[in-house]
């Protein structure tokens, strides 16, 4: 565990590291996980969940889960350019790259690749997950209606019936 920012109480680290690292063992890091790993009260948990994401720290995904919201440094400009004699020029802030042959750009574009399947497939998964719990809660609220209409049926016919909307 790492020491406090100045600012921070004990907990609020704790809560902080406890993301941290189910991030880094790629678990999600819903409310309950946290709280396992703390300890605690659960409503100091979700109260210093709450402060991580108004501080930026953190980002909420879905009600109870969370994600660390990573801190770089703000993106630099970057160009390319292919040069008549067909070799490359990459400009990424200050630091330019002359003179990359076609093979050499092609295998960096592969590389790069990789972190655009990273993200393709990190947008999927949040996609899914949003619609997993989309549909978790539609399931739930017809499963209340269907032991309302259940119960109304025992209960047998009333003038007074009406059946839950």
């Amino acid at each position: 565990m790492t020491t406090p920012e100045p600012g921070k109480s004990n907990s609020t680290q704790r809560v902080l590291d406890a993301v941290t690292a189910l991030r880094h063992q790629e678990q999600i890091a819903t409310r309950e996980t946290v709280h396992v790993i703390v300890g605690g009260k659960m409503s100091v948990v979700d109260d210093r969940l709450r402060a991580l994401v108004d501080d930026g720290k953190l980002k909420r995904l879905l009600r109870g889960v969370y994600e660390l919201v990573d801190q770089f440094a703000p993106p630099r400009a970057m160009s390319g350019t292919i040069q008549d004699d067909g070799s490359v020029m990459l400009e990424i802030g200050d630091h330019v790259i002359k003179g990359l042959s076609p093979l050499e750009a092609r295998r960096a574009a592969r590389l790069l690749g990789g972190f655009a399947e990273d993200e393709r497939v990190i947008e999927n998964g949040r996609q899914h997950l949003f619609l997993a719990t989309q549909l978790a809660a539609q399931v739930e609220q017809q499963g209340r209606e269907i032991k309302a209409l259940q119960l109304a049926l025992k209960q047998g016919p009333s003038p007074q019936m009406s059946l839950p909307v």
